[in-house]
């Protein structure tokens, strides 16, 4: 059995160690990047990332998924520095999780594992708590082997299936019993979510999408004139909030969505579709990025292929460039001329103007700047959709 040592929650936050694999295709800053997140993501769950270890692989190792050497010297690290956790920024298969942790003597999570175990601890209504609990043990399934590695007997011949065999098919049948449960109550809720939708009449639905950490909460709270749960940090939103709102008495529906992330876990988009209804049903959306963001363009293009698995790339959609005041701060030198500022954010404007084919906006939500100019362009498309859908109608236009 492979012993790890229990740690008194006393002594406060976790200390954590984050890995990433610099593989082919990939630059040094790129992985950097990732661990960025990583450590933000591992920071949301309440661990502290004490130090990060990258290695260049033409690909990851089968067993250890690191080097040897690599491992060792995460070894001594983690002995001179009493860590608690140690974190893959990609998906470890059960046998690395159990070759690692024998070697390295602490807990040993992945990127997946950390994103589902934020998620719960985030997850407020009961079909919230439903999708993360059967994304859960839809990630736990296939690694069951592994938590019972303890058990293994000796390989091959009469005899072989032991208690630690019998333990894991009663398991898996257990959770296999669980998962379906779960979808029975996910249909549920979600039947009661589509009546729900349908007797909200005829509004045209708009919804707000993005890259998680963008600002939609605090756009939401600002377009509806209503509070809406907003926090700097990932996944403060995970279900749909939706509220009426009305500009120059023309009513629509305004809908917050969960944010996106990159490598999120296959099973949590899967287990969250029926949230992300919201998203497919919409008639516009407001798809909100992070100016400011040193990857914002990679940001965009995650969002666009996670509105591709949900069949709603091809709506009406809004650019949003949210946190111009924070670009400014980050790119504009206290002594660069005003002229000089002005420039780079037309130039900026323009070709953003080019590429959305003029619906793309730039704002703050903080300092409220740009906010009029986002309303006009939304009451313009929402127009629209309801010309086109009720021609002969006027109260809403």
């Amino acid at each position: 059995m492979i012993e790890i040592k229990k740690r008194d929650p006393s002594l406060g936050p976790e200390k954590a160690v984050l890995i990433g694999l610099i593989t082919q295709g990939q630059t040094e800053e790129l992985v950097n990047e990732y661990l960025d997140e990583l450590a933000f993501l591992a920071e949301t769950a309440g661990a502290v990332s004490v130090k990060r270890f990258t290695q260049k692989m033409q690909s990851p190792d089968s067993r250890t998924f690191i080097g040897s050497g690599k491992l060792i010297e995460i070894q001594q690290f983690i002995q001179s520095r009493e860590i608690d956790l140690v974190i893959f920024d990609d998906d470890l298969s059960p046998s690395q999780t159990n070759n690692i942790e024998r070697e390295l003597r602490v807990k040993i999570i992945d990127r997946s594992n950390l994103i589902l175990d934020i998620f719960a601890g985030r997850a407020q209504t009961a079909q919230a708590r439903a999708q993360v609990e059967l994304a859960q043990l839809q990630y736990l399934l296939p690694r069951l082997k592994g938590l019972w590695s303890h058990l293994e007997r000796q390989q091959g011949g009469i005899g072989t299936r032991g208690p630690g065999e019998k333990e894991i098919e009663t398991d898996r049948r257990i959770v296999k019993h669980q998962i379906s449960l779960l979808k029975k109550q996910l249909q549920k809720i979600d039947l009661q979510n589509q009546t729900q939708r349908k007797s909200r009449g005829e509004y045209i639905r708009v919804a707000l999408v993005g890259y998680t950490n963008v600002g939609k909460s605090t756009l939401m709270t600002l377009l509806s004139k209503s509070d809406v749960f907003a926090e700097n940090k990932l996944f403060a939103t995970l279900d749909t909030t939706t509220r009426k709102v009305v500009f120059e008495r023309m009513p629509f529906l305004l809908s917050d969505t969960v944010g996106f992330i990159r490598k999120l876990p296959h099973h949590l988009v899967e287990s969250f579709k029926s949230t992300l209804d919201e998203v497919r049903e919409a008639d516009l959306l407001l798809h909100v990025v992070d100016i400011s963001h040193n990857q914002y363009e990679d940001h965009i293009r995650v969002v666009q292929e996670t509105l591709k698995e949900l069949n709603a790339f091809d709506k009406p959609t809004i650019m949003v460039f949210n946190k111009i005041d924070a670009y400014e701060t980050k790119h504009f030198d206290e002594h660069l001329p005003e002229s000089v500022k002005k420039e780079i954010r037309e130039d900026l404007n323009h070709g953003w103007q080019q590429r959305t084919n003029n619906k793309a906006v730039f704002i703050s939500a903080v300092r409220k700047d740009n906010i009029d100019l986002l309303r006009y362009m939304m009451y313009d498309e929402i127009k629209k959709r309801y010309q086109d859908r009720y021609p002969y109608k006027t109260e809403f236009f």
